[in-house]
């Protein structure tokens, strides 16, 4: 709660639609001490929303995080509002309706007949165009977006968007208003997707890429991306939570906005399972079924039992050798040294961007004993290891490498060949469109960090991301992405690729 009501930015605000996102805000925007007149197309929605409102105070009391006199106080501040007419008097709106241009166009027609010239008028779209819903308005200045995230109350971040004729003023006071309801701010120009929804697209949409390959299954993408870089949901435990009926419609909106970008581009997975209902755990099926709302996930396959492990070989030319031999060494391993392997050597290579097939080929190895394993990160730090075979990989070599590898207890997914494997191809992709976000100039490289971490919940930022794997090392994995799959999707950002060749980090800022 705040200690001086007396100096909010907007003491008296008005809020149309009362579904989640706006019961949020106004929850918030009440805590902070603002006046909250709520305006539904359905009168009863307004009252239910006071109620639902009501309980959740009167549960905050019972766990002490707030006192009853707050709580009624707050409650207080709901008032109910015939309509549109009666909001003449607010000197901020926000709506929270239907995401369609032309009602919330409408809307804000009848809003800037009613209120003071001097009012600002705010979307919560998550995926409209600012400048476009502002387009009918005699003074589209003082329009801007106001984007919070679901569960309002618990993700403390708000993009404040500046529509191509907002005056800065205005998103300066939305940010001022922010910080008030506890809040973290960032600011951001009116491009689709905005910040958040924006840097999301590489997580998801490469994903399900790697899915669509048969690479591996859902769950061991999702376990490798947990393991290796500390997700806290897997990319298809994500969809499932926040359901395909929400994700598909935005994965297509950012796609087509944008001219069929192919780093954007959308699955015929995710399309086919929204298409049949799948949509995930709110109707029991998604990517998972579930089970009282718990994900039945697939069992991992059992670590191969190996009598004898055969020797390792590893090529002098070998991408990470050095680390690879040292880990071989911590595992027990006979290792050869020659200049060619035995008869009898299971062929150990660490490709970054590339496939095994293609280290295979160019190597000349014996592809039926040749195996890859990701060496992005050093492997202390990470919880997971990850085999790739190539379509000729033998059985018993695939059996030997999972054994030796899993020696030690840490757990081993072995996958199908794909350049890249899973984290390097997916890591990459979010770095490059953090990257391409900043050559932009939609926010600063500070915004982007803040929105993506307190938005998506990333265990680091985009660009502190790219850092840590080092951004020469995500511009070879594009590059030989590039090469394997043929695709302008990995090609590298102009921000991503000077920075890299300069040896600066990526939240390096353009002076």
């Amino acid at each position: 709660m705040p200690q001086a009501f007396n100096r909010l930015t907007f003491r008296n605000i008005g809020l149309v639609g009362t579904g989640a996102m706006g019961r949020g805000i106004a929850q918030i925007a009440a805590q902070a001490g603002s006046t909250v007149h709520l305006v539904d197309a359905r009168p009863e929605a307004v009252e239910a929303a006071r109620t639902a409102l009501r309980d959740t105070w009167d549960k905050l009391v019972a766990k002490g995080r707030m006192t009853a006199d707050d709580a009624a106080a707050c409650l207080q501040r709901l008032v109910p509002a015939a309509g549109v007419e009666a909001l003449a008097g607010c000197d901020l709106v926000i709506e929270a309706i239907v995401e369609r241009l032309d009602v919330k166009q409408d809307l804000f027609r009848q809003l800037e007949d009613v209120v003071a010239p001097d009012a600002v008028l705010a979307t919560n779209t998550s995926s409209l165009s600012v400048t476009a819903i502002g387009s009918r308005l005699r003074a589209p200045q003082r329009l801007a977006g106001f984007h919070f995230f679901n569960p309002v109350p618990l993700m403390k971040v708000v993009e404040v968007i500046r529509g191509l004729k907002t005056d800065p003023a205005v998103g300066e006071r939305l940010a001022a208003f922010s910080r008030e309801m506890g809040h973290t701010p960032v600011m951001a120009q009116d491009t689709p997707g905005f910040i958040v929804n924006h840097a999301g697209r590489g997580y998801i949409t490469e994903a399900l890429r790697i899915a669509g390959e048969c690479v591996a299954d859902f769950a061991t993408i999702d376990r490798i991306l947990k393991d290796q870089m500390g997700f806290r949901l897997g990319p298809f435990e994500l969809l499932d939570l926040t359901a395909l009926d929400v994700s598909q419609p935005v994965m297509e909106s950012i796609y087509h906005q944008y001219y069929e970008e192919p780093r954007f581009r959308p699955s015929v997975i995710a399309a086919q399972r929204l298409a049949g209902g799948v949509v995930g755990r709110k109707v029991g099926e998604g990517f998972y079924r579930y089970v009282d709302g718990q994900a039945q996930m697939p069992p991992e396959p059992p670590v191969p039992v190996a009598e004898a492990l055969p020797p390792v070989w590893v090529p002098p030319r070998a991408a990470r050798r050095a680390e690879l031999l040292q880990l071989l060494k911590d595992l027990g391993a006979t290792i050869e040294t020659a200049a060619q392997p035995s008869e009898q050597a299971l062929i150990v290579v660490a490709p970054v961007g590339h496939d095994v097939t293609t280290v295979a080929a160019v190597e000349r190895l014996d592809p039926g004993r040749t195996v890859g394993i990701d060496m992005l990160l050093p492997d202390g730090a990470v919880k997971r290891r990850v085999l790739a075979t190539n379509p000729a990989t033998r059985h018993d070599m695939r059996a030997a490498a999972h054994a030796l590898f899993a020696r030690d207890g840490k757990p081993v997914s072995v996958i199908r060949d794909s350049g890249g494997f899973v984290t390097q191809r997916v890591v990459a992709t979010i770095v490059n469109i953090a990257a391409d976000i900043c050559q932009q100039g939609i926010c600063t490289p500070g915004d982007l960090e803040t929105a993506v971490t307190l938005g998506l919940g990333y265990p680091a930022g985009p660009l502190a991301m790219g850092d840590r794997v080092g951004a020469a090392s995500v511009l070879e994995i594009l590059f030989n992405l590039q090469t394997v799959y043929g695709d302008p999707r990995y090609r590298p950002a102009p921000w991503l690729r000077r920075r890299g060749a300069l040896g600066l980090s990526l939240l390096h800022p353009e002076e």
